[in-house]
């Protein structure tokens, strides 16, 4: 059996090279790219890419479907550029393959990396990134969302952390902030089309729930300082997302009402006493 990897990319270099070097043993790589302006392409065509190119979007759903279509090998491998595989997983995704009572898709561990060190708290993250294809939708395009499988779907245990993807997801806190004030936002697409409305007990709620998770549940403490420090963020990540979503229906509220963005309500322009009034 054959196996295509897609990658989407924008500006990849940084990790590129050791990501296309973990899958050299694919039958073919799509890389998506969305009109990088650093060296991606020039390391992508070192490694006898097949280049394909798509809009600059906020979303990489619609490049991912794109590029998906584009895969003729008989399994599909989706793999982000800031990701290396280990070898030991290639080699169960190759006999995976075999295996004639194989799943039409398949659920894979991964392990995130911040500044550099393996966080115990962001593990597992199980992700379908691999099946048969045409048995995978990536649609309608969503922040963090999830491909939309047609059969059955197995797992790779993740005790067997071995065999789990490597993503080396922040290199600085800098990095962190960026991305998280970027997918905050998006995150306001996903309230919409679940119909979610503001609350203060939902803003606080929700945060006190990820921090618990990661440093009670998941045991957080193992990953000592870099541990806190990404579980306090995770925990205020629900917090901005919930505060965008306030001021997203304040500014809805505001329209609806005919004032503009900002503006101060009746009730709120009182003309200051004269001076020396009520002496």
């Amino acid at each position: 059996m054959s196996i295509s990897v897609v990658i989407h990319t924008l500006n990849s270099e940084r990790y590129l090279e050791q990501c296309l070097s973990s899958v050299r043993g694919a039958d073919e790589i799509i890389l998506c790219d969305m009109h990088s302006t650093d060296r991606t392409l020039e390391i992508a065509a070192r490694y006898g890419c097949r280049i394909i190119h798509h809009a600059r979007l906020n979303q990489v759903s619609p490049a991912r479907n794109f590029a998906i279509g584009h895969a003729r090998s008989d399994w599909v491998f989706v793999v982000d550029s800031d990701e290396v595989i280990p070898p030991e997983l290639w080699d169960y995704l190759v006999r995976y393959t075999a295996n004639p009572d194989a799943a039409d898709a398949l659920r894979i561990p991964r392990k995130n990396f911040a500044l550099g060190r393996f966080l115990w708290c962001w593990y597992p993250t199980l992700l379908i990134r691999f099946w048969r294809r045409g048995c995978a939708d990536w649609s309608p395009p969503r922040v963090h969302s999830v491909p939309k499988i047609k059969g059955r779907i197995d797992g790779i245990d993740p005790r067997r952390t071995e065999l789990a993807i490597l993503h080396y997801n922040f290199d600085s806190i800098e990095q962190y902030i960026a991305q998280m004030n970027k997918y905050t936002t998006l995150e306001l697409e996903k309230f919409r089309l679940r119909g979610e409305t503001f609350s203060a007990l939902k803003m606080i709620g929700r945060g006190a729930c990820e921090f618990f998770k990661l440093l009670i549940c998941r045991r957080g403490c193992r990953d000592s300082v870099h541990g806190l420090i990404f579980i306090v963020f995770s925990a205020f990540y629900q917090f901005v997302a919930m505060a965008k979503l306030w001021e997203a229906q304040l500014r809805e509220r505001e329209r609806a009402s005919g004032r503009g963005p900002g503006t101060p309500s009746a009730a709120t322009l009182v003309k200051p006493a004269a001076a020396g009034a009520g002496r």
